[in-house]
């Protein structure tokens, strides 16, 4: 137990997910299997209530800290500000301060060109990346400033490279680089680090593609130079820990690119 000890961290989806050979399966859960091992107490939220419920089980059973659960969907067509907030006053009910606001949530259509993309697509992945991610940021800012706490935010090698397909899903997490370094510069003196991590990692869902559609993967998924996707908790989770600690509080406003190489750039 670490630094972590008592300190209360959002991430949001973090339902429970496993690889075949009992990995995490997803970075949301990876953070927050790296969260719990270090002894932060966690409130997680997602769309699907099983998940999360599955997730506070194992976590509080196999770590020893208290986790809180809460369903929440940002959409096009929720009263997001009241969804998010509701999401904080059950945080300070339960927990009393939030020290660690990490925004992984995301959906998107994926694969679907430009000229084909529709309103509804781009809302997806609009509201449920770049909105969430703001209301989330606004509604914790107060309480991150009495910790003088940290943030991190998810964006995507899509973004940066361009990736084919993912124009909403590259606009949205393009956009929450922008916001992040906003906040960098807005919360500085507030002693709040906000930082953007662009993750490559095997989760439950690519091992799933991979079964699938076998061709497919093997013409749309690379190794990166280290010779591997990363490890959910050890290369992704570990990572974020890292960013919320007190060596890195100087950092702040960067993007952290974890791709194994693959994620070189000027």
């Amino acid at each position: 137990m670490g630094f972590l000890q008592g300190k209360t961290a959002i991430i949001t989806g973090a339902g429970r997910a496993v690889l075949s050979d009992g990995r995490c399966g997803s970075i949301g859960y990876g953070i927050a299997t790296a969260y719990a091992k270090e002894g932060a107490n966690l409130v997680i939220t997602g769309r699907n209530e099983k998940k999360l419920e599955e997730a506070k089980e194992e976590l509080e059973r196999l770590y020893g800290i208290k986790v809180l659960i809460v369903q929440a969907d940002v959409n096009a067509g929720a009263d997001n500000e009241a969804v998010v907030q509701g999401v904080i006053d059950k945080t300070i009910a339960e927990f009393g301060s939030i020290d660690v606001l990490i925004n992984n949530a995301q959906a998107s259509a994926s694969g679907v060109p430009i000229a084909e993309h529709t309103t509804d697509n781009f809302n997806l992945a609009m509201y449920s990346g770049l909105y969430a991610a703001f209301y989330y940021m606004k509604a914790c800012y107060p309480h991150l400033v009495k910790s003088k706490g940290s943030v991190i935010n998810f964006a995507s090698g899509a973004g940066l490279f361009g990736n084919y397909g993912q124009c909403s899903y590259a606009a949205a997490k393009e956009g929450i680089r922008g916001l992040s370094r906003v906040a960098a510069t807005e919360w500085a003196k507030d002693g709040i680090n906000v930082n953007v991590v662009c993750p490559l990692a095997w989760t439950a869902q690519l091992e799933q593609f991979q079964k699938a559609y076998p061709e497919a993967y093997e013409a749309n998924v690379h190794t990166p130079p280290c010779g591997h996707l990363g490890d959910a908790e050890l290369e992704i989770g570990r990572a974020c820990v890292q960013l919320a600690s007190p060596d890195f509080k100087y950092m702040t406003g960067e993007t952290l690119t974890l791709e194994g190489g693959l994620g070189l750039r000027p």
